[in-house]
C-alpha cells in the first residue's frame, strides 16, 4: 500500500503553481518529493493555500465540482462594495470561461470592515490615492480559471490582491509566505471534511 505525502504550502505572489519552467516555480519554495504535484492551481499573481500530494484519488475529489468543497478567498479590491455588489457576487455573475459566458454558482460574500491580518505582499500592491480599496471575503464551491478576479471585475471591483485562505477547515493560519507543513492522511482528510469511504470506487 502506498503511503501518500501531503504538503500544505503558503504560495507566494509571483510563483507559478508548477515545478517546471526555471525560476519562479515551486522549486523555489521547497525541496519536495518528486512524486507530489499541485492539486488545482493558484495563478502567479495570487497567494495562499496550495496543496501538494501524490494522492490521485484526493486530487480527483477536490477538483470534481460535484463534491462542492468550500474554498475561502480574501480579495483586496479597488473600490468599496455596496449591498448590490455583494448580493450579485452571492447570487451569481456572468464571467468568461474559455470564450463562453458562464454563470457562477451561488456563493457567500462579505465586505470586511477591518483589513484581515495577512503577511505583507512582496512586492506591495500599487495604490491609487484617488481610489479607495477594501477587502471582500468570498466562499466558493467551484474553482474556474481566475474566477474570483473575474467575479469582482464583473461587479466593478477589480482585484488588487488575492489570497486563498482555506479549503474547508484546512487553512494557512500559522504559516508565513513560502512556508509549508506536511500532514498525515487522516488529519488532512478530516480537515477537508472527506470521509475515506466516500472515495471508494474513484480511480
Amino acid at each position: 500500500m502506498t503511503n501518500h505525502r501531503y504538503f500544505l504550502v503558503y504560495k507566494p505572489f509571483g510563483i507559478l503553481s508548477q515545478f517546471s519552467g526555471g525560476k519562479g516555480t515551486l522549486k523555489d519554495v521547497g525541496d519536495f518529493p518528486k512524486e507530489v504535484y499541485p492539486v488545482g492551481r493558484l495563478d502567479k499573481d495570487s497567494e495562499g493555500l496550495l496543496l501538494l500530494t501524490d494522492d490521485k484519488v484526493l486530487n480527483h475529489h477536490l477538483l470534481d465540482p460535484k463534491f462542492r468543497h468550500i474554498r475561502t478567498y480574501l480579495a483586496q479590491v479597488e473600490g468599496i462594495p455596496d449591498a448590490k455588489a455583494i448580493q450579485s457576487l452571492e447570487s451569481g455573475v456572468d464571467i468568461n470561461i474559455d470564450g463562453k459566458t458562464y454563470r457562477t454558482k451561488k456563493a457567500f460574500a462579505k465586505h470586511l470592515v477591518e483589513q484581515p491580518i495577512l503577511p505583507e505582499r512582496n512586492p506591495p500592491i500599487r495604490y491609487r490615492k484617488s481610489v479607495p480599496d477594501s477587502w471582500i471575503e468570498l466562499k466558493l464551491i467551484e474553482g474556474k480559471n481566475r474566477q474570483v478576479r473575474k467575479m469582482t471585475a464583473a461587479v466593478g471591483l477589480p482585484t488588487l490582491r488575492l489570497v486563498r485562505r482555506s479549503i474547508e477547515s484546512l487553512n494557512i493560519e500559522g504559516l508565513g509566505v513560502g512556508e509549508f507543513r506536511e500532514y498525515e492522511k487522516d488529519e488532512l482528510y478530516r480537515l477537508l471534511n472527506i470521509k475515506p469511504q466516500k472515495l471508494k470506487g474513484i480511480k
